[in-house]
């Protein structure tokens, strides 16, 4: 195997192989594969630093895995920020977990969920059983970044593992300013290199920290847990090269990049767009499927875009003629005001476990109906996005109200 014999239209058969002589084996790791980690282990600071080559998907559910070890019969409990992505509710039903939900005093946007150190404090001294850990999304699809260090200095006050998602924020080590989750206290965090690296798509790093380290032995039997035992070695490839970019001028590319980006931005405001604040590599602009649809007709192709918000992820790859085609395409759109907000979802009760109303029997109803039902399968606009209703909740009129905003017509329903 593979049956293409290192031979084919692609071009890449030849490096596309499998566990032969000499390849390692990414789950039980001990020779080139290894030494590549720790290659990366050393570039992040970290306890030590694990490949996927199923994106952070596989990442989030090991390290769910992790914090989830059964104490009698009692379901393990994670207090989580409610905008997560839908691998988040899967594992929870794959590993029967609780999910006490964290809701942002204030919510502008589903992809947006910005708890702050007060909420999560207020939330684990009130909650009535201590969770497993406090898992969060940092960058949200929209840029926004929370204040990781203050919040992990609370979850140490409380003797719990911090978890990030930080699928979008796999750069951020190497900044001018180091503000990765690792480095500011995250226990574990799960980084899409492909979204903002040089990596082949699936490529992502399961980060565990020093504070943290007796999780390491147990990782690669986590992320086994969950993968497919025939890995990509074109993915675990460009993997093991980008670590030479990182380790070679790329922190001095990434911040040029930053400070260009910084200046378009400003371009871009001084043109009559509210350009929203993002982390650096972002351009969040408040003008949704209207501006996308004339992006696209200039060739350029956004990350993301609904009623309200453009996303434009940007890399050291873009030069900075992509750069000069994106100000003159926004030079001839017109910025539209006075932009309505979107319905704001609400707190529900959860009526079912996730892994009960997942694995129960269902069926498919139109969501202007679906006021009453219970929900089988969460609904979001994008992931990682807060879910308007989560597997085990009822759904409300309100819930339909926002199924209609954001274009959802159908929705799974427990029978």
């Amino acid at each position: 195997m593979p049956g293409h014999k290192g031979v084919g239209q692609l071009g890449c058969e030849r490096y596309d192989i499998t566990e032969i002589s000499g390849a390692d084996v990414l789950y039980s790791a001990d020779g080139i594969i290894n030494e590549s980690e720790n290659n990366l282990t050393s570039l992040y600071g970290s306890a030590h630093s694990f490949y996927s080559t199923e994106g952070s998907t596989l990442a989030i559910k090991a390290m769910l895995y992790l914090v989830s070890e059964r104490q009698g019969e009692e379901r393990p409990l994670i207090l989580a920020a409610r905008n997560v992505h839908a691998s988040f509710v899967r594992a929870a039903a794959l590993l029967d977990l609780d999910v006490q939900w964290l809701y942002p005093m204030k919510t502008e946007h589903l992809c947006s969920c910005n708890v702050t150190a007060d909420e999560v404090e207020a939330a684990l001294s009130s909650i009535e059983r201590k969770p497993r850990a406090v898992y969060l999304t940092s960058p949200d699809y929209l840029g926004n970044m929370l204040d990781i260090s203050s919040i992990s200095a609370v979850c140490r006050k409380h003797g719990l593992p911090l978890l990030v998602d930080n699928a979008h924020g796999a750069y951020l080590k190497f900044l001018n300013e180091d503000i990765h989750p690792i480095t500011l206290g995250a226990a574990m965090c799960a980084d899409s290199a492909h979204k903002t690296l040089p990596v082949l798509t699936g490529g992502a790093y399961l980060h565990i920290s020093r504070d943290f380290t007796h999780l390491a032995p147990k990782a690669r039997g986590a992320l086994s847990l969950f993968a497919s035992t025939s890995p990509s070695y074109l993915t675990l490839s460009s993997l093991d090269l980008c670590n030479e970019g990182l380790a070679n001028g790329y922190s001095e590319r990434i911040n040029a990049l930053a400070e260009k980006i910084r200046s378009v931005k400003e371009k871009i405001a001084h043109l009559g767009f509210e350009v929203v604040k993002s982390e650096p590599l972002k351009i969040v602009i408040r003008q949704g499927q209207s501006l996308a649809e004339h992006l696209r007709s200039k060739g350029i192709e956004p990350e993301f875009s609904d009623n309200e918000y453009t996303v434009l992820m940007l890399s050291p790859e873009n030069d900075e003629a992509d750069l000069e085609i994106l100000i003159s395409a926004l030079e001839c759109a017109t910025p539209e005001k006075n932009l309505a907000s979107s319905p704001t979802p609400q707190p529900h009760k959860c009526e079912m476990t996730i892994r009960e109303a997942i694995f129960a029997p269902t069926e498919i109803v139109s969501a202007s109906l679906s006021a009453g039902r219970i929900c089988a399968s969460p609904t979001v606009s994008c992931p990682p996005a807060v879910p308007i209703v989560i597997s085990g909740e009822r759904i409300t009129e309100n819930d339909v109200a926002l199924f209609e905003y954001y274009g959802i017509d159908a929705i799974s329903v427990v029978k």
